[in-house]
C-alpha cells in the first residue's frame, strides 16, 4: 500500500514556516495497520499522524466501527500475540483522531454500504483518503472529481 499526500514541513528556503496539517479519512484497515499489523509501509502515515503533520477526521461512526472490528476473532488473536489490549489502539483513536459530525451523502456511492462513510467524510472535507478497500480503489477517478486524492503517499521530511 502506497501512502503519500504531504508533509506538515517543508525542506529547503522556508522549512522553519509550518504548514497546515494534511486533512486525512482513514478507513478502518489503515488503522488497523497503523497501531495492530504494525505495517512498516504504513509507518509514514504513522509519524505523520503522530506528529500533527496529519490532521485525521473521523466521526464516532468510525470508531465504533473499530471497536467492533477490534473485537473479531483474527484481530483479537493479533492482539493478544503482540500482548496489546484493544484500549490501546481505541487510545491512539481518541488522542488523534479529531472527531467531525456525519458528513453528507456524497455525489457518489460507494458498493459497499460500510465504506461510504469514509468517502462521505473526505469529499466534505477535501480531504485525502486512506484505504485498501477494492470498493473504494475502484472509486479513483470519482473521488478526483471531487477534489479527493486516494491513497496519496505520505512523505515526513528527515
Amino acid at each position: 500500500m502506497s501512502l503519500e499526500g504531504g508533509a506538515a514541513l517543508k525542506e529547503g528556503p522556508g522549512a522553519d514556516v509550518a504548514q497546515a496539517p494534511v486533512r486525512r479519512v482513514l478507513d478502518t484497515n489503515i488503522v488497523l495497520d497503523l497501531w495492530v499489523f504494525d505495517e512498516p509501509k504504513a509507518e509514514a502515515l504513522r509519524a505523520s499522524v503522530e506528529s500533527g503533520s496529519t490532521q485525521w477526521l473521523a466521526t464516532a461512526a468510525m470508531r465504533e466501527e473499530l471497536a467492533r472490528v477490534l473485537a473479531y476473532p483474527q484481530i483479537v488473536k493479533r492482539l493478544t500475540h503482540r500482548e496489546l489490549p484493544a484500549s490501546v489502539v481505541l487510545g491512539h483513536f481518541d488522542r488523534w483522531a479529531q472527531l467531525q459530525t456525519d458528513a453528507p451523502k456524497a455525489p457518489y456511492a460507494c458498493k459497499d454500504a460500510d465504506d461510504q462513510k469514509f468517502i462521505d467524510l473526505a469529499v466534505h472535507h477535501t480531504a485525502a483518503l486512506h484505504s485498501k478497500d477494492a470498493q473504494v480503489l475502484c472509486m479513483k477517478k470519482r473521488l478526483e472529481r471531487c477534489g479527493v486524492a486516494l491513497n496519496p503517499v505520505t512523505t515526513i521530511p528527515a
